[in-house]
């Protein structure tokens, strides 16, 4: 029996492939709101960056996660993602 293949996913801040677990889930979720998944199984877009605030800085000055995600993303939301991933 072959080894269970690990998912990897594409950091935005770093452009570093990493395994699915070491990475942050932000979800845009279908009612349109931009939230960290905790979980990695929330409903809708998803855009994954590693857990330091420098690759998130790097998303948001280059416009990554809005173009990820396919929506403005506001700087309330900015906020609030910074609070929930000091939090992780």
């Amino acid at each position: 029996m072959s080894p269970k293949k690990i998912p990897l996913r594409m950091c935005l801040g770093c452009r570093e492939m990493r395994p699915k677990r070491e990475l942050i889930r932000i979800v845009r979720t279908i009612d349109g709101t931009v939230e960290v998944d905790p979980t990695g199984k929330k409903s809708g877009r998803g855009a994954y960056f590693c857990k330091n605030l420098e690759c998130l800085d790097k998303s948001l000055k280059e416009d990554r996660l809005s173009k990820a995600l396919d929506c403005s993303v506001s700087k309330e939301v900015v906020a609030r993602l910074k609070e929930d991933v000091d939090q992780i």
